[in-house]
């Protein structure tokens, strides 16, 4: 079957009012169709406001957190002249609550009063400076930038429940990629929610890039299969998979993701060679429970924790990265397609912790 490909806004308003008949995207061959131009944008107005640096709006889109984290442990530690254990208790405490996770935070706490014996911890300033060092720490274990390389194509299978953001992240980082100069294509395999692939249509002609789909209630390793074929005969530099994000049965899950990673190895050897898991940090606990899910079904190889900007409790990207051993490779903190940015943990563990 060949693989559909969405008529961009500006041809189908032109043939609407035209009266032309409607070109099937079965009729056309999807590497003769290229995306629509953008449209004429308005001149630009001299700016005089200054832009902020990116730090600084990674600060500004971690405010909620580090109000509701870093806020309440300076409001126990700052000032204290000695730290014991009850303040260790007190910290715990805020730990849990901020999305830490329990693990993570025993580890800490253990660390801590480890230190505390050591007599390292002699006031307020030195566990809060401990504090954010162990942290950090815990990020910078797993850390591994999302690396390209040689393979061509790179396959990107981005999965995700329904809501998380996964396919607004699939479109910046489609934005981003070809910005910097690569050929990209786009799968639409999410063919069970309403509206993915025209989500997904949207974004890539804001970005220049092709997207193949095929009708809704498709089998998605049809559309994979379809989408393959083309990265290889376009010579794409990386292919973006979506995927449906239906958390209905473990055993469902397992056997659809199963099957593309299937069909995507045999026509691509050795790929997806990212298996890239999107998850809200507004969730909360929620996103630990869907991380054991998807490393279990689908191989999960990286991490892109969303809306950070939009919760207190920004501690689940800690708690996620340290409790499944895996790299968070992607943050973001606004809606702009720069606010999606490559991970740090030094830069993150910075704008938590700067006054």
């Amino acid at each position: 079957m060949e693989p559909q490909v969405k008529k961009g806004f500006f041809r189908g308003l032109i043939e609407k009012i035209s009266g032309a008949e409607s070109i099937e995207a079965e009729q056309v061959p999807s590497e003769t169709i290229a995306p629509d131009a953008a449209p004429l944008q308005p001149v630009a107005v001299q700016e005089t406001a200054v832009k902020p640096s990116f730090f600084e709006r990674l600060k500004s889109g971690l405010k909620k957190t580090k109000d509701g984290l870093v806020g309440r442990i300076d409001a126990l530690v700052l000032g204290k002249k000695t730290i014991d254990a009850d303040t260790l208790e007190e910290l715990e405490e805020i730990l849990i609550t901020s999305d830490i996770g329990v693990k993570t935070t025993v580890e800490l706490i253990r660390t801590l009063e480890q230190r505390l014996g050591r007599n390292e911890l002699k006031d307020g300033e030195a566990l809060r400076a401990a504090l954010k060092e162990e942290i950090q720490n815990r990020l910078a274990a797993h850390h591994r930038p999302l690396a390209i390389g040689s393979q061509k194509p790179f396959v990107l299978l981005v999965i995700g429940v329904n809501g998380v953001g996964k396919t607004t992240t699939i479109g910046k980082l489609a934005s981003r990629f070809s910005a910097s100069g690569n050929k990209v294509l786009l799968a639409a395999a999410d063919t069970f929610r309403a509206a993915a692939a025209e989500q997904l249509i949207a974004w890539g002609a804001r970005s220049g890039v092709d997207v193949i789909r095929h009708k809704e209630g498709a089998d998605p390793s049809a559309v994979v299969f379809d989408s393959c074929k083309a990265a290889v005969a376009r010579g794409v530099d990386i292919l973006i998979i979506d995927t449906a994000g239906r958390l209905h049965t473990k055993v469902n899950l397992m056997e659809e993701m199963k099957k593309i990673r299937r069909v995507v190895d045999r026509e691509i050897p050795g790929a997806p060679h990212e298996t890239l898991l999107v998850l809200d940090a507004a969730t909360g606990q929620n996103a630990i429970s869907q991380a054991r899910l998807f490393k279990e079904a689908a191989g999960v190889t990286g991490l892109a924790l969303t809306k950070l900007d939009g919760t207190a409790k920004g501690g689940i990207v800690v708690a996620v990265s340290h409790e499944f051993a895996l790299p968070v490779r992607y943050i973001g903190v606004g809606e702009s397609i720069e606010d999606l940015r490559d991970f740090d943990p030094q830069e993150f563990a910075d704008a938590l912790f700067q006054a």
